[in-house]
């Protein structure tokens, strides 16, 4: 059993900053792909950052602004938000590719935390 915990949404105003946190844990053999992804009411869930071995990838609304970090040991991603928008309350999703032995492999999403971004 694979669970991804996530923490760190709230309530922030208008260029401020938030950090989000996700953590995998049970039984984990190795970790590729970590990402996060949020949801608007009433809209899909886009991508908005992802990390691999190599340069991470940002969604266009928020280069500049948010930076996708990961600690291997602690099987742990983060996003830094700063310059916050309205725009951009959501629920925020990690995703991660999971392989639970050499050779299964699964994608896991954490449970959601809610970011909102008002005065």
């Amino acid at each position: 059993q694979v669970q991804l915990v996530e923490s760190g949404g709230g309530l922030v105003q208008p260029g401020g900053s938030l950090r989000l946190s996700c953590q995998a844990s049970g039984s984990i053999f190795s970790i590729g792909f970590m990402g996060w992804y949020r949801q608007a009411p009433g809209k899909e869930r886009d991508l908005v950052a992802v990390i691999t071995s190599g340069s991470p990838i940002y969604g266009d609304s928020v280069k500049g602004r948010f930076t996708i970090s990961r600690d291997n040991a602690k099987n742990t991603v983060y996003l830094q938000m700063n310059s916050l928008k309205p725009e951009d309350t959501a629920v925020y999703y990690c995703k991660m590719s999971i392989r639970t032995t050499p050779s299964i492999v699964q994608f896991y999403w954490g449970q959601g935390t809610q970011v909102t971004v008002s005065s």
